[in-house]
């Protein structure tokens, strides 16, 4: 395809600056967001074992239910009953709800004993899927604006330029498109095959990455989009909605759970149940919102989809399932959603996201490093100043990013030993490992700081499988190991990511101490290092 010189250089200078600005930020939504997809593997993985209670037999719901609520009457305003294995019964807060990040959540547990009788306890509840979901939607920026982070709304800023940068790279790749397609040149120097990657991964997930683009632009601006829409719209509500009831609800006549399980699966039957949370069972709007699974279907939230209805009628009165009462536009919402989160295809589907989300940071990473190649001065030693800021900043963000990750991964079974809030602790290990690393790739260079913390997010990811060992060594100490076929797998993952980031250091080192000396990874050797050598010549 013939395009003129100066319409490409247009379009490459607008991919670049757009590409440019955001790419860090783009960075760690997109690191954060491919650990979410096994944010409920996470959960299961950081809690410690005693926090849940046995499950009961399918016929004990209804009695653990009303036991609970004639002991604890705080709990009609919100009480989950779970059908899944290794999770407690039935839960309800005591204290945060379940919206949001929050550092101190408190959780009551149930069930019933052998003899029937009611057993409960209190236990926080550990946000490490949340923390890295928080991560995910607004690049750890704090602050707030309105009810929402202030991150979320910078990501969707990014987001704006990030769909700009795409169409832009697309029309300033298609002259080459297809010669340089599938050509990974690492024989024509480091800048040719970061190109070359750049490009591969952009062009084959593209699709993936205009739905990611447009989903965070309205998750980022809904609010700002329904208030411009009910300009238009007046007093006329938005939706419809539901008129209040005039009856009062008493818990007293609620229906048993397998009378609400059968309206769900009724209405769902391709899904399976994976819990009800009840709430305002004492009031005119009583509530049961139903998690629903599904592989084989998109599903509008991250985990499941909902279906909201009346416990004591079985008045449905909205649901994000396909084909079921949503409508057009609640469709195509639903439809969006699902392709955002990737809440279809099962494991495999959760996998292959995972790997776009890796994919997708790398292309941001790619995109830095392409700009300090290009603007690198290869006939002297100092840089520029622009290209020196860029490149301690691209080291110190991604590095220190995922090195706090690792960090908060890392500590989780043995803070729980500890007396200390653990959700606090995974703050303080986040935010001071991202720091720390940000600093150092301004004080002692991009080179070492990369070298170093590669080598510790290496061994960070190590402790994950060597804690396991050591709890199954030394039971009595209080650690638990790895049970289940997704907290193995979860630990297995973290071994593969260590020797990767081990022999990603040894590459970074090679290259730091032998590669050109006119750029900004060049270190040089230590007079130790080249006495060394000499003397093996």
């Amino acid at each position: 395809m013939k395009v003129r010189a100066d319409i490409l250089r247009i379009y490459q200078a607008v991919h670049t600056w757009t590409g440019i600005t955001t790419g860090l930020l783009l960075f760690i939504g997109f690191f954060a967001g491919a650990i979410t997809m096994f944010a409920s593997s996470i959960d299961k993985w950081a809690t410690p074992p005693s926090h849940q209670l046995p499950q009961v037999e399918s016929t004990q719901y209804d009695t653990l239910i009303h036991s609970v609520l004639a002991q604890y009457p705080e709990s009609q305003n919100g009480l989950k009953v779970s059908f899944e294995e290794g999770q407690s019964p039935i839960t309800w807060y005591q204290q945060g709800s379940a919206r949001g990040l929050s550092l101190d959540k408190q959780l009551w547990h149930g069930t019933l004993d052998e003899s029937g009788e009611l057993q409960a306890h209190t236990s926080y509840i550990n946000e490490l899927s949340a923390l890295v979901d928080y991560l995910h939607r607004s690049a750890g920026i704090a602050g707030e604006i309105g009810h929402d982070q202030a991150g979320v709304y910078v990501l969707g800023i990014a987001a704006i330029l990030y769909f700009i940068a795409l169409i832009s790279g697309v029309i300033f790749l298609l002259p080459t498109l297809v010669k340089s397609f599938f050509a990974l040149r690492d024989n024509k120097g480091a800048s040719r095959f970061w190109l070359d990657t750049h490009n591969l991964i952009g062009i084959t997930s593209l699709p993936f990455h205009i739905i990611i683009a447009l989903t965070v632009i309205v998750f980022a601006f809904h609010d700002i989009l329904y208030g411009g829409l009910s300009k238009l719209y007046g007093d006329k509500p938005l939706f419809a909605r539901d008129a209040p009831s005039k009856v009062e609800f008493n818990v007293a006549h609620l229906p048993s759970i397998e009378e609400i399980v059968a309206r769900a699966k009724v209405y769902a039957p391709e899904h399976s149940i994976k819990e009800i949370t009840l709430s305002r069972l004492n009031s005119k709007s009583p509530s049961a919102s139903v998690q629903l699974v599904s592989d084989e279907y998109l599903m509008r939230g991250p985990k499941t989809d909902f279906l909201f209805m009346n416990p004591y009628t079985f008045e449905i009165s909205t649901s994000s399932v396909i084909n079921g009462d949503q409508g057009i536009w609640g469709a195509v919402v639903t439809t969006l959603f699902g392709l955002h989160f990737g809440s279809y295809g099962g494991e495999i589907g959760r996998w292959v996201y995972f790997f776009l989300g890796v994919l997708g940071a790398v292309l941001f990473y790619t995109g830095n490093l392409l700009w300090l190649e290009k603007r690198r001065k290869q006939t002297q030693a100092e840089q520029s100043k622009s290209t020196q800021i860029m490149g301690k900043l691209t080291i110190g963000v991604a590095m220190g990013a995922m090195l706090g990750v690792a960090a908060a991964f890392a500590v989780t079974k043995w803070v729980a030993l500890t007396a200390l809030n653990i959700n606090v602790v995974y703050m303080w290990a986040y935010y001071l490992c991202f720091f720390i690393a940000l600093m150092s790739a301004f004080i002692f260079g991009i080179s070492k700081t990369a070298i170093w913390s590669q080598r510790s997010i290496a061994i960070l990811c190590f402790s994950l499988p060597l804690s396991s060992i050591i709890a199954m060594m030394l039971p009595s100490l209080g650690i638990w190991p790895a049970s289940g076929w997704s907290s193995v797998v979860l630990e297995l993952s973290a071994a593969i990511l260590g020797v990767i980031f081990w022999k990603m250091a040894d590459k970074t080192r090679l290259r730091a101490l032998y590669g050109e000396p006119n750029s900004i990874w060049f270190i040089g050797q230590s007079q130790a290092e080249q006495t060394l050598q000499s003397q093996s010549a």
